[in-house]
């Protein structure tokens, strides 16, 4: 779509007739071709968070420790339902009559091969959290299960901490992120919108998304995507920085996380500037072919009967297991709290950044191709990886147990965990580094990914703004995650990705409504073409 699209441009067979250009409102300043005023309000607020943030490290701590205690204790139970309407409403689109609809219109073609496709919505949507939590969080539901497990019963302790792992990385963050691409692409490519979060909300405000409600949208998914962006680049430089020290000695000081941030914030920009095809979808390409050779070594030198055996057991303990954990009631408060409430949040404050950019690389795909390639795939992806690297690191464990070891996996720091699974290993020296090399990537494409959401958000919804303003919000992605890491480490990341969920998480409880409306309006419309022509 030209970035001079109207939205009652007649190439769109269903566009609305609502007379708005895209970037009719913005403003040309500096080399910016900017939305006004989204872009500056989001910019002056944040410029003036990092600076306070720098200037008041501690003051910044607390005020986001209190804000979190604040909104588990009091809302977990928001988030949890959330979390499973979006599931039920993601199912019930791939069985629906809505399934047949193209995003493009009935002769749209799919811009990029399946493969490059999936390898792009997967690298954004999960990887520095699954290096990082891939070994940490089976060990850690093994050692404190989120459901009553007898301690003497040890394979339940295990299919149990397996399920809980799954429950955070399975259906319900892909859920999260198939109802927000589905919405921006449909909106978008069917009705002849902004590519940005506000045009879902056309169904429900009318041309009143142009004005302030509108801008209040966008502005909020601006603050989602860079506070959930700054929270997994800090796990990703916490994780970096300890393979560096453990492999060669490199201390894990703030300076030294600092240097690390800027300088894979400066490899984000590089690909930012080269764009869609050429850096982030390339990056994402190689992010999965790496992925993939370390979890193949790892099924093959380690627990290989297991892992395979794994994952059959580990699905059907996730199917059997997610009711009573996606219940809000019952749940051990500590479960509830530190993990699953922060994923709810972190998931929900990524979705604007992820969904935009799945919509972004997802024109010609039908609805039920769309949703199923997102929400079932990357799930069972998820539980392939969860089985590889957890699985592996609960056989050590239960091993070690066994032998009477003092020293467990419990011993390890979060951020070791992942390198110590693969301490046992052959080569596991050449494993850890390129377990590093790919945080590390995972890390620069989630910030170019990021960069390119953020920056047509805050333009108006044009696809190819100016270059210089992907180099300010990458930029900007970095010194945010820098400002929050220095004012209080990843607690404080993690209360920021919790803030900013919770008004969001309203907002994407509206957009299932208003994209079921869009899709029954279009299947009308195409009923009644249909009819017409016979």
């Amino acid at each position: 779509m030209s970035d001079h699209t109207r939205t009652d441009d007649k190439t769109q067979p269903n566009a609305y007739d609502t007379g708005y250009e895209i970037g009719q409102d913005n403003v040309e300043v500096w080399g910016f071709d900017v939305h006004n005023p989204v872009f500056f309000v989001s910019a002056v607020i944040i410029v003036a968070f990092v600076a306070m943030a720098l200037a008041l490290p501690g003051g910044t701590k607390e005020f986001f420790e209190n804000l979190r205690v604040g909104l588990t204790s009091n809302l977990d139970w928001l988030f949890i339902l959330a979390g499973d309407v979006f599931v039920v409403f993601a199912l019930y689109l791939i069985i629906s009559p809505f399934g047949h609809i193209r995003l493009g219109g009935p002769d749209a073609k799919p811009e990029f091969s399946f493969s490059g496709w999936l390898a792009m919505l997967f690298a954004a949507g999960m990887g520095i959290g699954l290096m990082f939590f891939g070994v940490l969080e089976p060990v850690a539901h093994f050692q404190q299960p989120p459901l009553f497990v007898s301690p003497e019963n040890v394979e339940r302790a295990r299919d149990t901490a397996m399920a809980a792992t799954i429950y955070h990385w399975g259906l319900h963050p892909w859920a999260i992120y198939a109802v927000v691409g589905l919405s921006l692409a449909f909106f978008s490519y069917n009705r002849g919108l902004p590519l940005t979060i506000r045009s879902v909300f056309y169904p429900l405000l009318g041309d009143r998304v142009w004005g302030w409600p509108g801008h209040v949208i966008d502005i909020l998914a601006v603050f989602a995507t860079l506070f959930g962006l700054a929270t997994s680049l800090g796990f990703g430089a916490e994780q970096a920085l300890a393979g560096m020290n453990y492999l060669f000695g490199i201390p894990a000081t703030d300076v030294n996380k600092v240097i690390l941030i800027a300088c894979i914030t400066g490899m984000a920009t590089l690909s930012v500037v080269a764009g869609l095809d050429a850096g982030v979808k390339r990056l994402s390409e190689i992010n999965m072919v790496l992925a993939f050779g370390l979890m193949s070594f790892v099924i093959v030198a380690g627990p290989t009967a297991a892992i395979f055996t794994g994952f059959f057991d580990n699905l059907a303990s996730y199917v059997w297991r997610i009711v009573p954990l996606s219940n809000p009631v019952g749940r051990d408060e500590a479960f509830l709290h530190s993990w699953t409430t922060f994923y709810w949040a972190w998931w929900i404050s990524w979705s604007p950044f992820v969904g935009m950019f799945i919509a972004r690389v997802s024109r010609g795909r039908t609805v039920r191709e769309f949703v199923i390639c997102v929400l079932i795939v990357p799930t069972l992806v998820s539980v392939l990886w969860m089985t590889t690297f957890g699985g592996t690191a609960l056989v050590q464990l239960i091993d070690s147990q066994y032998q009477g070891v003092a020293e467990t996996v419990t011993t390890w720091q979060p951020e070791l965990s992942l390198f110590k699974m693969l301490e046992p290993l052959p080569m596991s020296g050449v494993l850890s580094f390129l377990g590093i090399v790919l945080v590390i990537v995972f890390f620069v494409t989630s910030s170019d990914s990021g960069s390119l959401v953020i920056d047509t958000i805050t333009s108006g919804g044009k696809m190819d703004p100016p270059v210089a303003q992907r180099i300010f919000w990458a930029v900007f992605e970095g010194l945010v995650a820098i400002a929050l890491m220095l004012g209080g480490g990843l607690a404080t990341l993690q209360a920021a990705a919790i803030a900013t969920g919770f008004p969001f998480a309203l907002v994407l409880l509206m957009m299932c409504g208003c994209l079921y409306a869009g899709l029954r309006a279009e299947r009308q419309a195409i009923e009644a073409k249909a009819q017409e022509s016979a």
